[in-house]
């Protein structure tokens, strides 16, 4: 591996955690834990074991495609919408504490990750497969989101 492409790794790494951080900024705290949750939600302590391993995924995803491709616009067009609507969930959901425009994000996040899989899969089928366990996480995480809105929605918690 050439020093370019440590360099380029450890850049996507680095957005990755860019990203990562809204929701380090945009923390659950006291509000969440006043919600009503479904029983099936996810122990807290998950979160940021799962949501770890998947930024590292989602960057080694981009960085084997860049390896192919470089930035082709399509590819890596989608995996910045994608980015940024991971982004924005963390900031509308806990930041907002609007879970209604929280899902609608996660919404077009799904459909975000999804073309991003199809895109990413002419150019490494390896960094495709990679996103798939993220789409996973986040078909759960909307269909959490979705729940909890519908379970609180009429006990006047959201701005």
């Amino acid at each position: 591996m050439t020093t370019s492409s440590i360099l380029i790794l450890l850049g996507f790494l680095l957005f990755s955690a860019l990203i990562a951080s809204s929701g380090i900024v945009f923390r659950p705290g006291a509000w969440y834990q006043s919600l009503r949750k479904p029983a099936w939600t996810p122990p807290n302590r998950a979160f940021p074991i799962v949501w770890t391993i998947l930024y590292i995924l989602i960057a080694v995803s981009g960085w084997l495609v860049w390896r192919e491709a470089g930035f082709a616009l399509i590819p890596f067009g989608l995996f910045l919408v994608q980015m940024v609507l991971n982004f924005l969930w963390s900031m509308l959901f806990f930041g907002r504490r609007r879970p209604d425009l929280a899902f609608l994000d996660i919404a077009l996040l799904v459909i975000a990750v999804a073309l991003n899989i199809l895109a990413f899969w002419p150019f490494s089928r390896a960094a495709a497969l990679l996103l798939v366990p993220y789409l996973a996480w986040v078909l759960v995480a909307s269909a959490l989101n979705l729940s909890v809105w519908r379970l609180n929605r009429d006990r006047g918690l959201f701005a």
